[in-house]
């Protein structure tokens, strides 16, 4: 499993861990039942605090894509691949949506790009 968290990033890094083991078990990189690291041996593999890592993994819990077993570990969850399924279906009916509403391709990107946060949707943008 190769993760890697850049300090110089406006993203905080238990954020960019948690996105990027997101992704892995969403994508069935990391299949269900997969078991990952302690938080403390990854927390040492990335030079990171041990409360980044354990936020991160406190996150994915919280969203159902990891499961804690107490002192047995931390394991993707069964329904963990599931996620990158229903992310498509979800990306289709927003396609289906904006055609209706007779958005360009490129507007229609534009505003998912602003849901993650990555641009602003100013108003020149909106046509």
């Amino acid at each position: 499993m190769r993760l890697r968290v850049e300090s110089s990033s406006s993203v905080p890094p238990y954020e960019q861990l948690r996105r990027q083991l997101a992704q892995l078990a969403g994508s069935g990189e990391l299949p269900a039942g997969t078991r990952l690291p302690t938080v403390r041996q990854l927390a040492a593999e990335l030079g990171l605090a041990v409360n980044t890592v354990a936020r991160a993994y406190r996150e994915l819990e919280s969203s159902g894509l990891v499961e804690t077993r107490g002192r047995g570990g931390t394991y993707v969850a069964a329904g963990a691949d599931l996620t990158a399924q229903r992310a498509r279906e979800l990306a289709d009916h927003y396609a289906e949506q904006t055609r209706r509403l007779g958005l360009s391709p490129d507007v229609s990107l534009r505003y998912v790009r602003a849901a993650l946060g990555l641009i602003e949707v100013t108003a020149a943008d909106r046509t």
